[in-house]
């Protein structure tokens, strides 16, 4: 395979602008806004140049690119700490039981609250695949490289991780979930609102979401239906989550409805499950797939590989040396396909 993740440059801006004019909305990781892509990459910059190895508002940006050919097809994010620069809002869902001895009867409501309590997380997010390149395993090198990362600069990074999925929308690009509930609030649409937030961030949910629970009866039946559900096109994005072992813990995105996962960082698949190996042979890689990565901060770079395994090194071939700058005695970062 001739891709291979690395990190991002300021140089990938008009790139990942034309990937993001192809998103269709909703992605707020992902704006299709030129000057706001620029800007992540100047923060992504910042925050691999960064002196220190703590966890800070960091923002890491990667890019899944075909070196032989030019091309860049997908993008990827890890965010270092959520919430401190503004704060982090998602709704949780619970219940409330009430009984009404007189009527004999129990109801069950469910509720949702405004909450801040994913604070302090680490994020990944922002994933895109170009739709001309949504095979071969390209979504899976992409998503579970940024593990990679985050194994081998793990003190940068929380003790939780989340990720938030894009919610439902209507072929108009509207949200039922928006529309029936913070739509209300605010005089702007789905699209306009998310666009907003892409730009400026989601301090103005404060300012004007009210802070009461919602009770979820009292919502458009197109809205109930849809609380926690991904967008069709994120249901493959879900599965890799949950195999990497994230879980949905009733938390849901403020605009979209959409589910947000969460996991302990150390027990992510890719994340407890790496191996570090040295380089021992650059020849004839064998028949054992893994996922194996490169370099720290700024230098990393991962990709897919068949080696062969010798004692406790790998022998690798030219063309996975080729991709991750590899040579004989460089350690590298391997987990199983």
């Amino acid at each position: 395979m001739s891709f291979r993740v690395r990190a991002a440059r300021r140089d990938d801006a008009d790139a990942m602008f034309e990937m993001a004019k192809l998103t269709g909305g909703g992605f707020t990781n992902l704006p299709a806004d030129r000057d706001t892509l620029v800007a992540k990459l100047e923060r992504s910059d910042a925050s691999f140049a960064r002196a220190g190895d703590d966890q800070q508002a960091d923002l890491y940006v990667f890019v899944l690119e075909d070196p032989a050919q030019g091309i860049i097809r997908g993008t990827c994010q890890v965010f270092g700490k959520v919430g401190v620069k503004q704060p982090f809002y998602s709704y949780h869902l619970s219940t409330l039981t009430q009984t009404s001895p007189e009527l004999g009867k129990t109801f069950r409501n469910q509720m949702l609250s405004l909450t801040t309590d994913l604070e302090g997380s680490s994020e990944v997010g922002g994933l895109f695949l170009h739709p001309d390149s949504r095979s071969g395993g390209l979504g899976t090198l992409l998503a579970r490289s940024r593990y990679l990362f985050i194994r081998q600069h793990r003190a940068r990074f929380g003790e939780t991780t989340l990720a938030e999925l894009r919610g439902v929308l209507d072929e108009d690009g509207n949200s039922p979930f928006w529309d029936a509930l913070a739509g209300r609030f605010f005089d702007m649409s789905f699209p306009e609102a998310d666009q907003f937030n892409a730009i400026h961030g989601t301090r103005f949910i404060a300012d004007l979401m009210p802070r009461t629970p919602i009770y979820v009866s009292l919502l458009a039946d197109s809205a109930r239906a849809v609380i926690g559900l991904p967008h069709p096109t994120g249901k493959g994005a879900l599965r890799m989550l949950e195999e990497e072992g994230f879980e949905f813990d009733r938390y849901v995105d403020i605009f979209d409805g959409g589910p947000t996962v969460i996991a302990a960082t150390d027990d992510i698949r890719s994340v407890g499950g790496a191996v570090a190996r040295t380089v021992a042979e650059i020849g004839d890689g064998g028949e054992e797939k893994m996922l194996v990565s490169r370099g720290r901060l700024k230098d990393f770079a991962a990709c897919f590989a068949t080696v062969r395994q010798v004692g406790d090194g790998l022998v690798i071939d030219a063309a996975t040396a080729a991709l991750l700058g590899a040579q004989v005695g460089d350690e590298l970062l391997t987990v199983g396909r």
